[in-house]
């Protein structure tokens, strides 16, 4: 790292005084808790308080939750054997183009609906091509049921679950025709709430097996306009990991 040129490094200071002093920062992410919506087969969380201020003069919680807890991340070997666990995704990816497809009048029409190639092509003649290399958001407003967990669920008389989610198609046309590296949604699942209740993840299963990773249970999409903004997605970095929970942020313009 001697060798590098300090006008080089002043021009990264200088593109990060601009983002701090022209950009508004958008939180992304649910505050996780026990107690929260989660998918049904997992257990709650439990935190322990092991030192306080009053007696220890610091303080120290334990936590003890899955993976998959809150606003997470889901990579390949989530779904996938021997593919990318989250010490190896890089943190290139980490931030990256954020396209915000706004499904909120389809979702508020049908609670079922999943988007067709036709949808996202409405949204580019609207918005221009997805660009190389982006992270592509399912906007519906499902967030805010938050923190209820039968209205994020939403189940009829029969217990089947009825919430929007993408389907095979669309991941695959992203995915072949944009180049896509990540996708993130405001529900628990990839897929629709009817075909997850049926006990198939099939959109999830084929993201995932291509080598792409997701945000779940994202918040906040309201606040962030269709195109323009970067994402920034971080999480810790367990050894051969299989999901944690993430801080996601978007960073737009002021």
């Amino acid at each position: 790292m001697s060798n590098v040129n300090i006008a080089n490094t002043h021009e990264l200071w200088d593109i990060a005084r601009k983002l701090r002093e022209n950009h508004t920062y958008v939180d992304l992410t649910h505050a996780f808790h026990a107690g929260q919506p989660k998918f049904p087969a997992l257990p709650d969380e439990q935190r322990t308080r092991l030192f306080t201020v009053a007696e220890h003069g610091f303080e120290i919680d334990q936590y003890q939750f899955v993976g998959q807890w809150g606003t997470h991340v889901d990579p390949p070997v989530h779904f996938v054997q021997e593919t990318r666990t989250l010490d190896n995704i890089g943190v290139e990816q980490m931030i990256l183009p954020l396209v915000v497809l706004d499904f909120t009048a389809e979702v508020a029409r049908d609670n079922d609906f999943s988007p067709s190639i036709a949808d996202v092509e409405a949204w580019e003649e609207r918005n221009g091509s997805i660009p190389d290399g982006a992270f592509v958001a399912f906007r519906s407003d499902w967030s805010k049921r938050w923190p209820d967990a039968e209205a994020m669920a939403n189940a009829d008389e029969e217990g089947v679950t009825h919430y929007p989610g993408w389907n095979v198609e669309v991941v695959e046309w992203l995915i072949d025709n944009r180049g896509i590296v990540a996708i993130g949604h405001e529900t628990t699942d990839t897929d629709p709430g009817i075909v997850a209740h049926g006990g198939s993840l099939p959109t999830e299963l084929y993201l995932l097996g291509r080598d792409r990773w997701q945000i779940e249970l994202l918040a906040g999409l309201d606040q962030v306009p269709e195109t323009g903004a970067l994402v920034v997605a971080s999480w810790p970095k367990p050894k051969d990991g299989t999901g944690f929970p993430a801080r996601v942020f978007a960073v737009l313009p002021a």
